[in-house]
């Protein structure tokens, strides 16, 4: 089980940054940003830092509100979130065609939930690739406690160098960590290098929609939140993402942004206009009250300095999410399969559904 209490929160904050140095590294985070004065090519070139320091900053916030699988996920009537979140990830594996036994990359794996859930649903090894050293260090504490430390494990590496044989694995997924990636191609051909011919790679990416207007200042505002608050070097539109994974050398199979017929929206867990017992940490109520909690805990010098900004631009970014989801600019839940030619088969159909 996911640690939860507030004590838990405030020794995890900062995750391996000194905390001295928290402070100084809100501050370095935050100005790479377009709300602080950020340009989106120093983003993108100093991507690695950027994204450890966010998830440093972080992780312990999203474990304490969250869970273990940090993501969003398309959701029934009178399914829970984690119902939902745990039937998406089944979903993934299933797309997948994942069978005992195989050998499975999960690319930006968080602390493993995910991994975890996966990896026990079909009976398959997965290895979980990360940059954030903090992150692998929960994430191989919480298999144990799982009990898939036989079978999975983490490997800390940058996604766009990874560290592994031309055709390793028999599958590869992302859930919401490829959108760190500066550059989509180059991503996506390392996750081509690595996968076995005539297998596939499966994703829910972050996107901006075809309704985003560019020149709409709402919209670039929105835009800047959502960056801000979630490690972004930009946010790529879907039909970008499609495009890099063709020029990456993939078939696609089949891409739709889930988005579009969920019977929940995938952002009411961030909604604050919505109350929810089953979610009441990032309810209106329960925000507030994390917000004094952090700011208390930290005066008494239990969280270290800036843990209270960092509270404040999580909540930024969760606007951001509710508005570029209601305004339907901004999807968390654009799904593709692709598949890596095998060129003794040439069976493969494109379908967009």
């Amino acid at each position: 089980m996911s640690k939860a209490g507030a004590l838990d929160l405030a020794t995890g904050l900062g995750g391996k940054i000194d905390k001295n140095d928290v402070l100084s590294a809100v501050d370095k985070y935050e100005k790479y940003h377009v709300c602080y004065g950020g340009e989106e090519q120093e983003r993108k070139s100093n991507y690695t830092d950027m994204v450890n320091k966010y998830y440093d900053l972080v992780t312990s916030f999203y474990e304490y509100g969250w869970g273990e699988s940090f993501h969003f996920a398309p959701r029934w009537k009178g399914e829970s979130l984690r119902e939902s979140i745990k039937r998406n990830q089944h979903f993934l594996a299933l797309q997948l065609g994942l069978k005992p036994g195989q050998k499975v990359l999960d690319v930006g794996c968080g602390i493993g939930g995910p991994l975890r859930e996966i990896a026990r649903f079909s009976s398959t090894s997965v290895t979980g690739l990360n940059n954030n050293e903090y992150q692998i260090e929960r994430g191989r504490a919480l298999n144990c406690i799982a009990g898939v430390d036989q079978t999975c494990d983490f490997i800390k590496a940058d996604f766009m160098k990874m560290p592994f044989p031309d055709n390793s694995f028999d599958a590869v997924y992302a859930i919401a960590a490829t959108c760190h990636a500066p550059d989509a191609v180059g991503c996506y051909e390392e996750i081509y290098r690595v996968l076995k011919p005539g297998q596939c790679f499966a994703v829910y990416e972050w996107c901006m929609t075809d309704a985003f207007d560019p020149s709409n200042e709402e919209h670039q505002k929105i835009k800047a939140e959502i960056e801000l608050g979630n490690g972004l070097p930009d946010i790529r539109l879907t039909r970008q993402c499609l495009e890099a994974l063709k020029q990456a050398g993939f078939e696609v199979i089949w891409e739709k942004d889930l988005a579009v017929d969920s019977p929940l929206p995938w952002y009411l867990p961030l909604d604050k206009s919505h109350f929810s017992l089953g979610n009441f940490r990032s309810t209106a109520l329960g925000s507030l009250i994390t917000k004094y909690m952090v700011m208390a805990l930290e005066k008494v010098g239990l969280a270290p300095k800036g843990s209270q900004r960092v509270q404040a631009f999580l909540e930024k970014a969760a606007d951001g999410l509710v508005a570029g989801g209601k305004k339907e600019i901004f999807t968390a839940v654009y799904f593709f399969l692709a598949r890596k030619p095998n060129f003794d088969d040439l069976s493969y159909v494109e379908t967009t559904f």
